[in-house]
């Protein structure tokens, strides 16, 4: 059987099961059973598919029908234009995700430029994608990857040490804000928030995620509200909290903020399809007292405050000059 045929047959087979995509994801798992590019397998069309390989893709693809999902039959997602390493340990980073990305990068373009380098805290960080795509385009930036799960931060230290980010990326085990040792500039978090009912009606290949990274309890809030409750201490000064959100929590997440962070800049942001996704908590910048002009000074007993040049010129002009000081009298 040639390629071409092969592709044809799984993208027929996957559209039967009404999965989205089939002839990219055919593409895809005959790639992973080929171990070839892209590039490599348009050039290949015409060619016969080795046995052994074609055995390959029908047991792939026997697990993709059964609802395994795509990423972790590859064994990889990209991220930010970044090649991510996912396994069941992990959720699967979404194209979403990518905008608290988009919203980190443009605090940071907007600090003063003689602040001190970034740093964040990623909360929940899974694979770490959220955390590796920060610190590729943050040079200088220092992040700690925290996560409850010790299955999950082993997924994210190797793909840390893939792309080089180890010297500026820590890991650390716990939940929420057990693992920081102190404040950072930005908290970045992708929690669970899926409700007891949302669970129930999931599609098939989003049930082989790790519930942990789903599940929210009876309203989809049980991380959610501590999280943002929690994250006062361990935010610097004109800081950063940012969270990734179900739409359907978009007013509960809303009033939290608002009641946490009364003096605090509260948005939400749109995803691509034009639902509420992202909300964004922005500290007030702490403020600089501005220089005090002389004549703002409070005046030395016995001296009489200073008066503005214009004063002094149109005095000068006219011949005026004021009547001496007598010095204050002394007690006795």
């Amino acid at each position: 059987m040639k390629l071409r045929d092969a592709w044809v047959r799984g993208r027929r087979r996957l559209e039967r099961a009404d999965l989205p995509d089939a002839g990219l994801e055919s593409q895809a798992l005959l790639r992973a059973a080929l171990d070839i590019d892209r590039t490599a397998f348009f050039t290949r069309l015409n060619e016969a598919v080795p046995p052994s390989r074609a055995d390959a893709f029908e047991q792939i693809l026997q697990r993709r029908l059964q609802g395994e999902p795509l990423a972790y039959l590859m064994g990889r997602r990209e991220f930010y234009g970044l090649d991510i390493m996912v396994t069941k340990d992990v959720l699967i980073p979404r194209q979403e995700t990518e905008l608290l990305v988009d919203a980190i990068l443009q605090f940071a373009r907007g600090r003063d430029p003689s602040a001190s380098p970034l740093t964040a805290a990623d909360i929940g960080t899974g694979s770490g994608a959220i955390s590796i795509a920060l610190a590729y385009h943050l040079s200088d930036a220092t992040i700690f990857a925290t996560d409850r799960s010790q299955a999950a931060l082993s997924v994210a230290a190797e793909n840390i040490r893939t792309h080089g980010l180890d010297d500026r990326i820590h890991t650390r085990h716990g939940h929420l804000f057990d693992a920081l040792d102190g404040a950072v500039d930005v908290i970045v978090s992708n929690p669970p928030y899926l409700s007891d009912a949302e669970m129930d009606n999931l599609p098939p290949d989003v049930r082989r995620e790790p519930a942990i990274a789903l599940h929210a309890g009876a309203d989809g809030m049980d991380v959610l509200r501590p999280l943002i409750e929690g994250a006062a201490p361990y935010l610097n000064p004109g800081g950063l909290l940012i969270v990734e959100i179900d739409p359907r929590r978009l007013h509960p997440v809303l009033d939290l903020a608002q009641r946490s962070f009364p003096r605090a800049d509260v948005r939400s942001t749109n995803d691509y399809a034009g639902l509420p996704r992202v909300v964004t908590i922005t500290l007030p910048r702490p403020q600089v007292a501005s220089p005090r002009t002389p004549w703002g000074k409070r005046p030395l007993p016995g001296r009489r405050p200073q008066r503005a040049s214009r004063l002094r010129r149109q005095h000068a002009a006219s011949g005026y000059a004021p009547p001496p000081v007598s010095s204050p009298p002394t007690g006795g």
